[in-house]
C-alpha cells in the first residue's frame, strides 16, 4: 500500500502547497478512474501536494433516486482495497446525504474541496458532474476556480474497443457474464469479498466442504449464478477452487448463496475476510435426483476447474491484480 487511506471522520493532512483533489463515486475503480488517480498523483508529486480523492458512501443515487441506484461493482470494503494500491495519498470518504445532495457547486467546492481538502487543483474525469441535480460542469468548476484560485484540468476517457470505459460498461459486461472484458475494463479479474460464516455443513457431509461468504451487501453486482471455477484469497493464503453461486434446488433450498470448496486446503476459516475471483463458468445450477448423482458431477466439475485454472495461469493475455 502506497497511500493513506481515512475514512470521513479522520483529519486530513494539511500539506503547505495544499492539496490536487479529484472527486466522485470512482465505483469500480476502473482503468478511466485509474487514469484519473494516476494523473493527480503525478501532479502533487511535482508540486509537493497531496494527492486527495472525495468519494461518496452511499453511492449519491441511493440517497436522491434509490430505485435509480446501480448494484455496485466495488463495496465501500471493496473500493478501500483497491484504492490502497493505487498511489493515492488520501481517499476521503464522504457520507452522502441530503444535505451534501443538497448542496449547490459552489457550496460544495468551498466547504468540502477548500476548507476541509486545502485543494489548489482539481482533476476530474470527463463526464463529471456533480452538487445539486449535477448541475456543476467543467464551465462552472473553471469558473469557480477563477473566483477561488484553483486550477482545473480534465483527464481524457481510457477507451476499451470502441467505446469509452465505464462503470456502466463495466456492470453490462459483469451483468450478463462477459468476466473477460470486465476484467479487462477494471485492469484486474471481478471479485467479491466477505466474511467467512457457517453455512448448513452439507457440502462437508459429501465430502466436498465449503467456504460460505455470510455478509455480502445486496448492493454488490453478480454476475449469473452458476457453478464456477474461482480463486479464494485471505490473509496469508490463496487456493484455487470451485464455486456454487445461487440456490441449492437438490437440497430444496431456493436462497442465493455463494460457497466455494478450495482445492488443497484444509483449515478452518470462520471469521476471515476473504476475497473470490471468478475466473470461469463451469455449468448452469441443477437439481439432482440424488446426492449420489450431485457427488458425481461434482466430480467432474472438480475436474473441470483444475483445468480451467491451470489454463488461466499461463495465459498471457490473463489480467492480473493491479
Amino acid at each position: 500500500m502506497t497511500g493513506r487511506l481515512r475514512g470521513p471522520a479522520a483529519p486530513l493532512p494539511r500539506s503547505p502547497n495544499g492539496t490536487v483533489v479529484t472527486v466522485g463515486s470512482f465505483d469500480g475503480v476502473h482503468l478511466g478512474h485509474q487514469a484519473v488517480l494516476h494523473e493527480i498523483a503525478e501532479r502533487a508529486g511535482a508540486a509537493g501536494r497531496a494527492s486527495v480523492l472525495v468519494t461518496f458512501e452511499p453511492h449519491p443515487l441511493e440517497v436522491v433516486n434509490p430505485q435509480a441506484a446501480p448494484p455496485l461493482l466495488t463495496t465501500g470494503a471493496e473500493r478501500r482495497e483497491v484504492l490502497a494500491q493505487t498511489p493515492l495519498d488520501v481517499a476521503y470518504f464522504l457520507r452522502f446525504d441530503r444535505g451534501v445532495a443538497a448542496m449547490t457547486p459552489e457550496e460544495f467546492v468551498r466547504g468540502v474541496l477548500l476548507e476541509r481538502c486545502g485543494m489548489r487543483e482539481l482533476v476530474i474525469g470527463h463526464d463529471h458532474g456533480f452538487g445539486r441535480g449535477r448541475s456543476g460542469d467543467v464551465d462552472t468548476l473553471r469558473h469557480l476556480g477563477a473566483i477561488h484560485g484553483f486550477d482545473v484540468d480534465v483527464v481524457p476517457p481510457v477507451d476499451f474497443g470502441d467505446q469509452h470505459v465505464s462503470s456502466s460498461r463495466v456492470r453490462r459486461a459483469v451483468g450478463g457474464g462477459d468476466l473477460t472484458n470486465a476484467a479487462r475494463m477494471l485492469g484486474r479479474p471481478y471479485t467479491v469479498s466477505g466474511l467467512v460464516g457457517h453455512g448448513e455443513h452439507r457440502g462437508r457431509l459429501i465430502g466436498v466442504p465449503t467456504i460460505n461468504l455470510v455478509d455480502v451487501p445486496p448492493q454488490k453486482l453478480l454476475p449469473p449464478d452458476g457453478v464456477y471455477a474461482v480463486r479464494v484469497e485471505w490473509r496469508g493464503g490463496r487456493a484455487g477452487g470451485m464455486m456454487n453461486q445461487g440456490p441449492k434446488p437438490t437440497f430444496a433450498d431456493g436462497r442465493r448463496s455463494l460457497e466455494a470448496h478450495l482445492f488443497e486446503f484444509h483449515g478452518d476459516l470462520y471469521g476471515e475476510w476473504v476475497r473470490i475471483e471468478w475466473v470461469e463458468r463451469l455449468r448452469d445450477v441443477e437439481r439432482f435426483a440424488s446426492v449420489a448423482q450431485l457427488q458425481e458431477q461434482l466430480d467432474r466439475d472438480r475436474v473441470q476447474a483444475l483445468a480451467v485454472l491451470a489454463g488461466s495461469r499461463s495465459d498471457p493475455n490473463r489480467v492480473t491484480h493491479a
